[in-house]
C-alpha cells in the first residue's frame, strides 16, 4: 500500500514508543523489535507500529497495546496505560481533574475521533488533557497520590499455570514465577483506583460512613441554588436526584448506589468550587440516625 494511502487511512508509523520509566525497565541497553502495522489499537482500532522488548533480567516481554495518538490524548504509557506524569490509573486522574470521557464507542466513530484529536493536538505539542483544561485542586490531589519512583516488580514474569495445578516439572528452568497469586477484583475498572481515591477522601475528612445505605452528599454555601442541578466532575447517569433548598443555599445530591457516592466524595475531596466560590461538602446522615434523633426530640 502506498504511503500516501496509509496516511489518508490514519495508520500510524513511529520510530519509538511512548513509555513510562517502569515499562522501559532498568536496563539502559534495552533492545526492541519493531513491526509496522503489527496490530490494531486497543482504543481506536487503527493499525499502528508495535514495539516489543524485554525490560530486564527476570522480566517478561512487554509490548505496546495502543497507538501513540491515543496515548497522547490520554497522556498515558502505551503499555501499562498509567498516567505518564503521576503514574496513576486514568480513573484516579480523571476523577480528580473532573474529566469525563467523550470518546465514541463504535469502531468507525472511534477512528474519526482519534483523527480529529490528532489534528487538534497541533502536531504533538499538546495532549488531549491540556486541550480540555484541568482543575488546580485536582492537581494538588494528584501530587499527593503520585507514584514518582519506578516499580520494576510490575515487569516480573507471569505466574506459571502448571505450578498452580501442581504439574510443572521445569523447576528453576521455568520462565514463569512459581508462587500463589493474590485474589483480584472481578470489576472491569482499575482495582487500585477506588483504594487510592478513598484514601485521599479519608485524609480530607470525607471518609465514607459506616452505614452502607448512605448514598447522599450534603452541599452547603452554594452561590446559586440553580447550578446544583449540574454538578461538576460527575456522570449525570449516576445521580438519582438533587434536592435543592434555595432559601438556605444548600443541596443534597442523592446517588443511585454507594460506589457512585464514594466516587463523588473522592472527586470533591480536594475542594469543590462553583462559579469561583468554595462549597462545603459532607456526607449525608444515616436514615436510622436521623429517625432516632427525630424520635428523641
Amino acid at each position: 500500500m502506498p504511503k500516501a494511502d496509509i496516511n489518508k487511512a490514519g495508520w500510524e508509523q513511529s520510530e519509538f514508543p511512548i513509555l513510562c520509566e517502569t515499562c522501559l525497565g532498568s536496563n539502559p541497553f534495552v533492545r526492541m523489535s519493531k513491526q509496522e502495522f503489527g496490530r490494531s489499537c486497543g482504543t481506536c482500532a487503527r493499525p499502528f507500529t508495535v514495539f516489543r522488548w524485554n525490560p530486564g533480567e527476570g522480566a517478561r516481554y512487554k509490548t505496546t497495546v495502543i497507538c501513540q495518538t491515543c496515548a497522547k490524548v490520554k497522556n498515558v504509557c502505551q503499555t501499562c496505560l498509567l498516567d505518564l506524569e503521576y503514574g496513576l490509573p486514568t480513573q484516579v486522574r480523571d476523577t480528580a481533574l473532573g474529566v469525563t470521557s467523550d470518546a465514541p464507542t463504535s469502531d468507525i466513530n472511534r477512528e474519526y475521533y482519534a483523527q480529529n484529536m490528532e489534528s487538534q493536538m497541533e502536531g504533538g505539542k499538546k495532549t488531549g488533557q491540556q486541550l480540555k483544561g484541568t482543575s488546580m485542586a485536582g492537581k494538588e490531589m494528584l501530587k499527593q497520590l503520585a507514584r514518582t519512583d519506578p516499580y520494576y516488580k510490575r515487569n516480573r514474569a507471569n505466574i506459571c499455570s502448571f505450578f498452580l495445578k501442581g504439574d510443572c516439572n521445569r523447576g528453576d528452568d521455568c520462565p514463569y514465577r512459581h508462587e500463589r497469586p493474590i485474589a483480584a477484583s472481578s470489576s472491569s475498572s482499575d482495582p487500585n483506583a477506588p483504594r487510592l481515591l478513598n484514601s485521599f477522601a479519608d485524609s480530607a475528612g470525607l471518609a465514607p460512613p459506616a452505614d452502607p445505605t448512605v448514598t447522599s452528599i450534603y452541599l452547603a454555601h452554594l452561590p446559586d441554588s440553580r447550578i446544583a442541578q449540574t454538578l461538576p466532575s460527575l456522570d449525570p447517569q449516576n445521580i438519582k436526584s438533587v434536592v435543592v433548598i434555595s432559601k438556605s443555599h444548600i443541596a443534597f445530591a442523592n446517588f443511585k448506589d454507594r460506589d457512585s457516592a464514594e466516587l463523588a466524595a473522592a472527586a470533591w475531596a480536594p475542594g469543590l468550587e462553583i462559579h469561583g466560590k468554595q462549597v462545603a461538602v459532607k456526607w449525608g446522615r444515616s436514615k436510622a440516625k436521623a429517625a432516632a434523633a427525630a424520635g428523641a426530640s
